[in-house]
């Protein structure tokens, strides 16, 4: 069955730009996160599926096979009896002097830089916490898609007892020479040796667990500390987790995106927490004691007298720790006055009765507000 365009899956254009890329994937890993999608393995294929297109689209090189070769370019099964340029279908080199030479006796590419260490490219994905894990801090399993090093082979691609062997094509040089005539004599280019992919050796008796590449896809679980006061849209980066390297080379990081649950009653503003506490008029005109959550329990707060709608009043260091730092934020209280509804007659006459013998000293707002009304407009 012929594979789904990896533009397709991300629900992209090909020429969508870099930023474009990020934000679909992020869309779309949130959506079907297994966090999220407990149990549905629709879901946790399609995301698996997702993780692997934007493995490809986020790294230029990958992509720049990918728009060229299609997933034979990316494709760790593609060319595993090591007759292909890509046959790794991660990381390998790609160098324009080996598809089109040089004039006059030059070389392209020379095959050391095909056997030199390489490091293993980063690999992305994301976390959901919970409103109180992102402000406490926990521990998280994280789980992904990675590219191991065979442990069959040890990386080398070669079946066990065996090993890569020069190539016979190009003696080992990795390119090949070729003379053309041409009315100005004869000029010599060479290019990346067919048989080997440009790394002068061949594997005869590929690994039959990675097919002869070194590295395998695998799923992988990571436990990993999640630090107090974490913000949505974060970056952990976990160095050495990535993929693995070529040829040696070390493993790429993993960069895991924080998503932070909405929370009932909280609501993160810096490193400062909001939460709105609503109370009667009455409460508001008279003062009262409140209990007001916060992140580490209850506490009791006193309103004062004349308290107003919108007012608000703060608990030092009852907010978010600062993520790398130390000390926390604070807690803003809002004030909510809720206004009742469909009161009894018995109700609406004491209110009157409150209202004929108020004082318009009562009211500082209303009485500023109509001064500047008979400034601007007189009687």
């Amino acid at each position: 069955m012929p594979k789904k365009d990896l533009y397709s899956l991300l629900g992209v254009s090909r020429d969508a730009s870099e930023d474009e890329i990020k934000k679909a994937y992020r869309k779309l890993a949130k959506k079907y996160h297994p966090d999220l999608n407990k149990g549905d393995k629709t879901a946790e294929e399609k995301f698996k599926k997702i993780n692997e297109a934007y493995e490809v689209l986020s790294d230029r090189d990958k992509k720049s096979r990918y728009d060229q070769f299609g997933h034979a370019g990316v494709d760790p099964n593609f060319g595993s009896d090591g007759y292909s340029q890509y046959t790794s279908g991660f990381d390998t080199d790609f160098d324009l002097g080996d598809i089109f030479g040089s004039f006059f006796g030059g070389f392209g590419s020379s095959s050391g830089s095909k056997r030199s260490p390489k490091k293993g490219s980063d690999v992305e994905t994301s976390a959901i916490l919970s409103f109180e894990e992102s402000a406490k801090g926990c521990k998280k399993n994280i789980k992904y898609q990675n590219i191991i090093k065979c442990k069959s082979c040890s990386g080398s691609g070669a079946k066990n007892g065996t090993s890569r062997v020069k190539c016979h094509t190009c003696n080992g040089s990795g390119h090949i020479v070729l003379g053309q005539r041409t009315p100005f004599g004869t000029i010599q280019t060479s290019r990346s040796c067919d048989a080997c992919g440009g790394s002068g050796q061949i594997i005869e008796y590929p690994c039959n667990i990675c097919q002869g590449n070194g590295r395998m896809r695998v799923s992988e679980s990571l436990e990993v500390d999640i630090p107090a006061g974490i913000d949505n849209g974060q970056v952990l980066n976990v160095r050495g987790k990535g993929n693995a390297g070529i040829n040696g080379g070390n493993c790429g990081d993993l960069h895991i995106e924080i998503n932070v649950r909405s929370h009932p009653i909280f609501e993160r503003k810096g490193n400062d927490v909001l939460c709105e506490m609503p109370i009667t008029f009455v409460q508001a005109a008279l003062g009262t004691e409140v209990t007001v959550p916060t992140l580490d329990g209850k506490s009791e707060y006193h309103v004062h007298e004349g308290t107003q709608h919108g007012d608000v009043f703060r608990l030092k260091g009852k907010g978010m720790p600062h993520v790398h730092g130390r000390g926390r934020g604070d807690q803003l209280v809002k004030i909510i006055v809720e206004i009742p509804k469909n009161i009894t007659s018995e109700q609406k006459d004491l209110l009157k009765k409150f209202e004929s013998i108020s004082s318009p000293k009562n009211y500082q707002k209303k009485k500023t507000f109509f001064d500047r009304i008979m400034k601007l407009f007189g009687n």
